[in-house]
């Protein structure tokens, strides 16, 4: 077996069933973090000794017959943003370079009840704050694809990770694109699901105690290299926590069994006003045409009739005063609460219209982002996209939208672009749908790539 590209599911049962031991599937994840981490950059804070202690207790409780969870002897690696005890929490940020939290954040804690060994975190950009993952404390991470390319932000460590066989999956966040974008320019599935359905409680490191202050768009999710995996994260982590009171109590069940020909699929080659390349919208064209063909029923959007720009502006200035009420000192002319109402007001609108599109449909299918992966820069530098300059800040327009709406999407890999890198396209569903959501992915992967493993990995 090749340990480091078995599915999660696959490990699991490998441990459980004693084909290898917890020990041994640690140390091929170990010895390929050796190989490519060097020029890859995705882990950090590698903590060998405890998660070599901690896969031996897996292979003496399955001795003594007693199975830990579906990740019994799974080793994983977490995005450098969950607090997690024993291990530093930075963010890329310097005064957080040595910030160890006192416990597990509700997500951590259920990964490893669920049996997972962890071994490390991954890179992320600078305070979660950008599209590509680099900072002062660990440096760049580059795309397995090809190194001059990013590999994405905020998650990009995670994603980058998770294609070069290095962990099986990881767990990101997502507050504009930074789960989806670079499981799309990696090659993975990422999945953001439906807003206030998985835990922000220790989502982010909190050194001095202070008020969770983000509580809108942001959400946590899985990046695995199969849809299964993506579900099987989903269930583990996803539900009330007692300690985020913004969850909402809806049943976690099973991904759904879908036959392609029930659906309705609407696509969208883009977004209008949203530039796109050429390459990533003629894949959403001829992945309609392969579901038409399939037995789906698959048309054009009608997209509901808002200001997609707006939109995207309109969370941006949530975005900025949420991180407005996280400052220590309060600014001199604090924005007024009536404005908060009134933001939250004009969402509202948003939300329900999109509610009502997906009355009409299944899933819609669209971009992820804007491009394929796009050579290392620095923020804000315009990106080409098939040869015109286009704004930086447009990067994760597409997937940007369903934070703002709050519906669960993913990303899911559907063939390479002319310079051969992996192209991601995005599915997005009804609020609360995730386990339809995840079985049309499912249902769909026969028609797409796939994952497919980087060369020379």
């Amino acid at each position: 077996m090749d340990l480091v590209f078995l599915s999660v599911a696959e490990l699991a049962t490998a441990v459980r069933n004693r084909k290898i031991s917890a020990v041994e599937a640690l140390d091929a994840h170990l010895a390929q973090i050796d190989a490519h981490n060097g020029a890859i950059k995705a882990v950090i804070s590698l903590d060998r000794k405890g998660a070599r202690e901690r896969a031996k207790k897996a292979d003496t409780a399955l001795a003594h017959g007693e199975p830990l969870g579906p990740l019994h002897g799974v080793p994983f690696t977490l995005k450098d943003m969950h607090e997690t005890s024993g291990l530093k929490t930075t963010v890329g940020f310097p005064p957080f370079a040595d910030y160890v939290a006192r416990q597990d954040s509700p997500v951590v804690a259920r990964l490893k009840a669920a049996g997972g060994v962890l071994m490390a975190k991954t890179n992320v950009a600078m305070m979660l704050s950008d599209w590509q993952s680099n900072n002062p404390l660990f440096g760049r991470t580059s795309n397995p694809w090809n190194l001059e390319r990013t590999a994405g932000g905020s998650s990009g460590g995670a994603a980058a990770g998770v294609v070069a066989g290095m962990t099986p999956f990881d767990v990101g966040t997502d507050m504009q694109d930074s789960i989806r974008l670079p499981a799309a320019f990696c090659g993975i599935y990422g999945l953001k699901p439906t807003e206030h359905r998985i835990s922000l409680a220790g989502a982010f490191p909190d050194p001095g105690g202070a008020e969770r202050s983000v509580r809108l768009m942001s959400c946590l999710g899985p990046l695995a290299r199969s849809v299964e995996d993506l579900a099987l994260i989903y269930r583990i982590i996803a539900g009330p926590d007692g300690r985020d009171t913004d969850l909402a109590p809806v049943p976690v069940e099973d991904m759904a069994k879908v036959d392609l020909k029930t659906l309705r699929i609407a696509f969208a080659p883009s977004f209008p006003g949203f530039p796109v390349a050429g390459d990533i919208g003629t894949a959403v064209e001829n992945l309609a045409r392969r579901l038409q063909s399939a037995g789906a029923a698959v048309e054009e959007a009608k997209l509901p009739e808002l200001d997609l720009h707006d939109d995207l502006a309109q969370g941006g200035g949530l975005i900025g005063m949420m991180m407005e009420a996280a400052q220590p000192e309060p600014p001199d002319e604090p924005t007024p609460v009536s404005r908060w109402f009134e933001a939250l007001a004009r969402r509202d609108r948003s939300i329900l219209a999109w509610d009502n599109f997906f009355d009409s449909y299944d899933a819609l299918l669209c971009p992820v982002a804007m491009t394929t992966a796009f050579p290392h820069c620095e923020p804000g530098t315009p990106i080409k996209v098939d040869g015109q300059e286009q704004s930086y800040w447009m990067l994760p327009a597409h997937g940007a939208v369903f934070n703002y709406s709050g519906h669960p999407a993913l990303s899911m890999p559907c063939g390479q672009d002319s310079d051969g890198l992996p192209i991601g396209l995005q599915l997005v569903g009804k609020r609360w749908s995730e386990p339809r959501l995840l079985g049309i992915a499912r249902a769909m992967m026969p028609l797409t790539s796939g994952f497919r493993r980087p060369p020379g990995y």
